[in-house]
């Protein structure tokens, strides 16, 4: 019985997950079979068919069913996923900077986070691409329209991004449910018709492939590998339903239509080879190929939407960890954490993805492309999953680097097979991906340098404090709360502030914010610390995880709980508005470098906006600083 009741509540989860996390590989077979006979050269002969899907087969139960869902969904951070969240459970070195082991890890993090949005430009455009080009396969007619058509509907997905995907993500899960089982149906009717393709479940007949094609089948893994696309957001997404949904998902659906239908456009092809141009499409007939192809466009959208969504949770986490600066981000469900809307980012990924599905034009153009950053952040993935095995796990040398290992050489091989689609597009994604990489390395270090920097003013700032518990300092009517960037009572924007006013107010708080880079949630119990200063002065300390949006009027409620006597309602925010300029002694940053953190520390989101605060109660307070 409760057997019974644990799988009934797996039910709704499970049917939320196929919506959210397997649009991505859900929607793989529009292009991965059509990829591999292209790389097989345009014509496929009986041993490359079953080869190839044995290859598939393999690949999907080796890298996703076993590395993804048994093995690397355990390496959660309070039930959040992704590289980022894998990233936080490193053990830390201890040493500053890049170039020693612990940030070598860091970067191999960092890199694979940012190689996840050039996967999420190409995504939209190849699968929505792959999806519309089934029109073909009914009649030439459509051949004109198919990019125009693509690109509006890639359009109006962006476009409809603020609006949010609350009610429409209820929709996703049911969809994908009927689409998994549509591709079933017609694999398995495909498979009755020719039987004998079930023999490539057989892993020899992929083994065989290998061995006998030599570098021939090296280049087909590179289309076998799209197969996997959408394993990293599998693991990126968990957080939004849990471990159990996304797996029972895995086993009981996605896995079962996606074999069967991959199985299905083997015995298409090894009946009929002249249908290799487009086996998915091929498999149905001519009546259903127009149903067909809505169905895929709907599942494409939701896969493109799945990829948009993940890039907007990857922005927050890494904002939150500081590696990037402070972006406008916008809630657009009161029910839903996950649903997020971040306008910047959006706009950045529509222009990208419509500039490649327009310079590139067609999915099979597209496929060069695609793959590349995909299978270095898998391998990045192993890369750090070896580390928290071994220091967060407690496993030893040999368990750790036998199944790591296994993993690894997988990885590579897949890894080395994109590495030939560099001059046919894969240099896309890795040049977008280095992009911001370098974007969060640079944010990174100028925050750093300007906390270090902030050492010279430390002793101006207990002065200030002398100063102040003397009774020398004139105070005034209010209550004020200094945002400080660092744990000190008095941050120099205090002093200021009293350049400029000539007093303080009478109910002082100096409020430090902390985001804990390996919590993903800080308990409520754990949120605030309050330390009082001196009378009508104290000090509040508050921790959030690198998940969580920020709410500081919330915070205040909870301080006064604790003693610190400030009415929210009454109170005026005060923050410092730094300008980076060159420094005129010694600089500590390249021109380029500066150049850069400079343009990005002045575009930043204002902390009233990132911290929810009343514009009309907040106010900045400029200065210089030198780098």
């Amino acid at each position: 019985m409760s057997q019974s009741k644990s799988n009934q509540g797996l039910i709704l989860p499970g049917l939320g997950a196929l919506g959210i996390v397997y649009g991505d590989l859900g929607t793989s077979p529009l292009y991965t079979f059509q990829t591999v006979v292209g790389d097989a050269g345009g014509k496929i002969s009986p041993e490359v068919a079953l080869g190839s899907l044995s290859l598939i087969v393999w690949a999907l139960i080796v890298t996703i069913s076993i590395k993804y869902c048994l093995v690397v969904m355990r390496a959660d951070n309070q039930g959040e996923g992704g590289i980022l969240a894998l990233m936080s459970l490193l053990r830390p070195s201890g040493k500053p900077g890049l170039l020693h082991r612990g940030g070598l890890l860091i970067a191999a993090g960092l890199f694979g986070a940012a190689l996840i949005y050039g996967d999420g430009i190409i995504t939209p455009a190849i699968s929505v691409l792959s999806a519309v080009e089934g029109l073909n396969v009914a009649t030439d007619a459509f051949k004109p329209y198919v990019l125009p058509l693509a690109v509006a509907i890639l359009i109006g997905l962006f476009v409809a991004q603020p609006l949010g995907t609350a009610r429409l993500g209820k929709l996703f899960g049911p969809i994908m449910l009927v689409w998994f089982a549509v591709i079933g149906a017609i694999g398995a009717v495909a498979i009755a018709r020719f039987p004998g393709v079930l023999a490539a479940i057989s892993p020899l007949y992929g083994a065989r492939f290998l061995i006998h094609h030599g570098w021939g089948s090296f280049v087909v893994l590179g289309g076998v590998f799209l197969a996997l696309t959408g394993g990293e957001a599998l693991y990126a997404d968990m957080g939004h339903l849990g471990r159990r949904p996304v797996r029972f998902a895995w086993t009981g659906i996605v896995l079962p239509g996606l074999l069967l239908n991959y199985a299905g456009q083997a015995a298409q092809i090894l009946r009929d080879p002249k249908l290799a141009d487009n086996p998915f499409f091929s498999e149905v007939p001519h009546w259903g190929i127009y149903p067909l192809v809505a169905l895929a466009t709907v599942a494409t959208i939701i896969a493109s939407q799945a990829i948009i969504t993940g890039a907007y949770s990857l922005t927050r986490q890494a904002m939150q960890l500081g590696w990037m600066p402070g972006l406008v981000i916008r809630q657009t469900s009161d029910e839903e954490y996950g649903q997020i809307y971040v306008p910047l980012v959006n706009w950045i990924m529509m222009v990208a993805t419509i500039a490649i599905t327009i310079g590139f034009g067609s999915s099979a153009k597209l496929a060069g492309a695609f793959g590349t950053a995909v299978s270095t952040t898998m391998l990045l993935t192993t890369v750090l999953l070896y580390d928290v095995m071994r220091h967060r796990w407690g496993w030893g040398r040999l368990r750790a680097g036998a199944i790591a290992g296994l993993f690894l050489a997988v990885d590579l091989a897949f890894f080395c097979a994109n590495l030939l689609k560099i001059l046919d597009g894969g240099y896309v994604p890795l040049l977008f991906g280095l992009v911001l990489f370098v974007i969060m390395i640079t944010w990174h270090r100028g925050i750093a340098l300007m906390r270090a920097g902030s050492g010279a003013v430390a002793a101006t700032c207990e002065r200030l404090l002398g100063e102040l518990k003397a009774g020398r300092l004139p105070r005034v009517p209010g209550h004020a709360v200094f945002l400080s960037r660092g744990a000190t009572p008095v941050p120099p924007m205090m002093s200021r502030h009293i350049a400029l006013f000539g007093a303080l107010p009478e109910r002082l708080v100096t409020l430090f914010v902390k985001f804990d880079t390996e919590r993903s949630r800080v308990p409520a119990a754990e949120r605030v610390s309050v330390r009082q200063v001196m009378d009508g002065f104290w000090y509040v300390e508050v921790r959030f995880g690198f998940v969580e949006i920020p709410n500081l009027l919330a915070t205040l409620d909870a301080a006064r709980a604790q003693g610190c006597d400030i009415d929210p309602d009454k109170v005026m925010f005060f923050a410092a508005h730094d300008d980076v300029v060159r420094s005129a002694t010694r600089p500590r940053m390249f021109v380029l470098e500066r150049l850069l953190f400079a343009f990005q520390y002045r575009n930043a989101v204002r902390m009233s906006d990132r911290f929810a605060l009343p514009r009309d109660r907040f106010l900045e307070i400029g200065r210089q600083v030198e780098l």
